[in-house]
This record gives C-alpha cells, structure tokens and sequence, in this order.
C-alpha cells in the first residue's frame, strides 16, 4: 500500500499483533532511486508478523538485507521486536531516543530494574495479588516478541535526518513512553509526522500503565498534546491503524478526554479515598489482559497529576481529596485552537 499524494512514494505494511491492539503500521521510505531505504518501527518478533514484513517488503522489491535505517518510536516490543533481526542481515543503523536505549538495547540492568519498577507500581497501586499474579503471568507470556535486540543509535529530538528522498525530524513526544519520539517531515499542505502511540486515531494512548518508568507521565503527554497542537501538523502517521487527517483536532479532542476523567476521579473521590486500583475499578470495572495494568496506571496518572496540583494527598496507598470543586482547567493547557478545527470538541 503507498499514498499517492505526497512528493514522495510511502509505502505501509500492516502488521498482525496478537499480543495488544490493533495492527502496528511499519512506513517504508526511501523508496526513490539513490534514497537511503528506510523503516518507521518494525512489528513484533513472531513468525506471523516477520512473514508479514518480509511480504509487504517484496512488494516494494526489497528484503530485510535491503535496509538502510530504521528509526523507532517508543521502546514497546510491537514497534521495535524485529529491529534486530533486520539489523543482523543488513547492518543498518537503528535510532532510538536515548531514554529508550537501554530497554531496546535490552541491557540487563536497565530490564532488572523496569521489571522491579512495575512490580512495586502494581504494588503501591494497590492491585490484589490474584490480578497481579495474572497480570505478570500474562507479561511474561509475550516475553519472547522481543527477539535479539539491535545495536542502537541514541537521539533526542530535534535531530534532522535527510534520507534521500524526503528529511526527518525527531521530536520528542513524552508520555505514553519516556523516549517516544514522532518523526517529522513535509507533506501535502505542511507537516506531517509519524507519530508512533503519541496519537492514535481511535482510542486513547495509555498514560501511567504503559511506561512505569515516566514520572508526572499526564503532564509530560498534555504538554505534548499542546505541542502538536501548537505544530499544526496535517496529518498524522500513527502506529495503529489509519492515517489521522487533523492531528490539532485530535489531540485537543484527548486533551479534553484527560479533563473529563479527571472530573469523573475526582468525583470518585468525594465518596471516599480510593487507591488507583479502585478508581480504576469506577472508571473500567473488570479487567484482564494488558488492561489490568494500563487502567490502574492511568488512574494513577490522573491522581499524579491531581497531588502536584494539591487537590488529593496521598495516604498510604489511597488518595484523598483535600478541594472540593477544585479548578480543573488550570491543569490543562488551552488547546482551543485545535478545538476549533474539531467538530466533535
């Protein structure tokens, strides 16, 4: 599949993923004669997905050997799992951003510690041990979508890549992951950018549960919803699913979601303290599979955000609510101008 409406040819590959939601684009570029062939994030490392790649590759006359960069949005397994196995037959150069490094390098330490991390998260968050036991029960079942991990190159935004048919831009996009980066170039009416899980056309990207090792992760993904916002991009790339024609639009439309919840946990709170685990219970009811930590870790985000702001303090596990009525929209920014390209706002 390409997209005729650009100055240059870019080709998609959908890949299958088992393991979490909906199926992981990898863009190919470079596609041009004399271009540096290129890959934004590589789909999870299991036989189906890898036959995947390797078709949606022939279509363009190219193999994994043909590569010539690959550049990754977030450390996640379905965005990066085969980045080493492209690496080992054509030596390409992987970029990732340096706070991702270590976990797509899949360095020891640095997976020691973001395993005993969620450990003591899901912990303090005060998730029961049965939903605990399942949640890493079903972690380590997807442990193997990794495969062996690339030499990486770090970056950290703001770099500017010129691949031959088209220029790059790295920027950071914090939040969902610390190291998410969005990959920016020229289109049709002005920039566009692949934008990894910073912003998904359909549901919501996790904040809180997805990357444990983000602190104040609510407010560094707001800032990075204004941001996009204040870019005016025309279109977005994303990671899942289709192409997002008003990126502006959508990110003010989660800006807004992100208020609603917070409104929603607040009046949750005014019946009583409640761990994350328990709002999440009020805001999800029953969860499973990688759910049981993106719900809590999501209500922990918003309860973050609401301590920084001194509306609740914690007290052990539990947060109490200190304001009521508090001003919530001094926690958000102003996104009204992307509101207002966005009907549904």
């Amino acid at each position: 599949m390409t997209d005729p409406g650009l100055d240059f040819e870019l080709g998609i590959v959908s890949l299958g993923n088992t393991a979490f939601e909906g199926n992981n684009n990898c863009y190919v570029l470079g596609l041009e004669d004399g271009a540096d062939t290129t890959l934004v994030d590589t789909g999870v490392a299991v036989p189906e997905t890898r036959e995947q790649l390797r078709d949606g590759l022939a279509e363009y006359d190219l193999d994994f050997a043909d590569i010539d960069r690959v550049f990754i949005t977030h450390h996640h397994a379905d965005h990066t799992g085969l980045a080493g196995e492209i690496q080992a037959e054509s030596d390409c150069t992987v970029y990732v951003h340096e706070a991702d490094v270590p976990l797509v390098g899949q360095e020891p330490e640095a997976t020691a510690a973001h395993e005993d991390r969620l450990r003591r998260c899901i912990d303090e968050w005060g998730m029961p041990e049965d939903k605990q036991d399942e949640l890493l029960a079903f972690l380590d079942s997807t442990s193997g979508i990794g495969d062996d991990p690339p030499e990486v190159t770090p970056i950290t935004g703001g770099e500017t890549f010129d691949i031959g048919s088209v220029e790059l831009e790295a920027v950071h996009m914090p939040g969902h992951a610390a190291g998410l980066v969005g990959y920016v170039f020229e289109g049709r009416d002005g920039e566009e950018v692949f934008s990894g899980d910073a912003l998904l056309p359909y549901y919501t990207p996790n904040v809180g549960g997805a990357d444990t090792r983000v602190d104040g992760a609510l407010a560094k993904y707001l800032d990075t919803l204004a941001g996009i916002v204040e870019r005016g991009y025309t279109r977005a790339w994303p990671g899942h699913r289709g192409p997002i024609i008003d990126p502006p639009g959508r990110a003010a439309d989660i800006v807004h979601h992100h208020r609603e919840r917070t409104e929603r946990i607040v009046g949750i709170l005014e019946s009583g303290p409640a761990t994350p685990w328990e709002v999440s219970a009020e805001l999800f009811g029953s969860l499973s599979y990688i759910h049981i930590l993106h719900g809590p870790g999501e209500a922990f985000a918003h309860l973050e955000h609401l301590e920084e702001a001194g509306v609740v303090r914690r007290d052990g596990r539990a947060f109490v609510l200190l304001e009521a009525g508090p001003d919530l929209d001094s926690l958000f920014p102003d996104v009204s101008a992307g509101a207002a390209s966005h009907p549904d706002i």
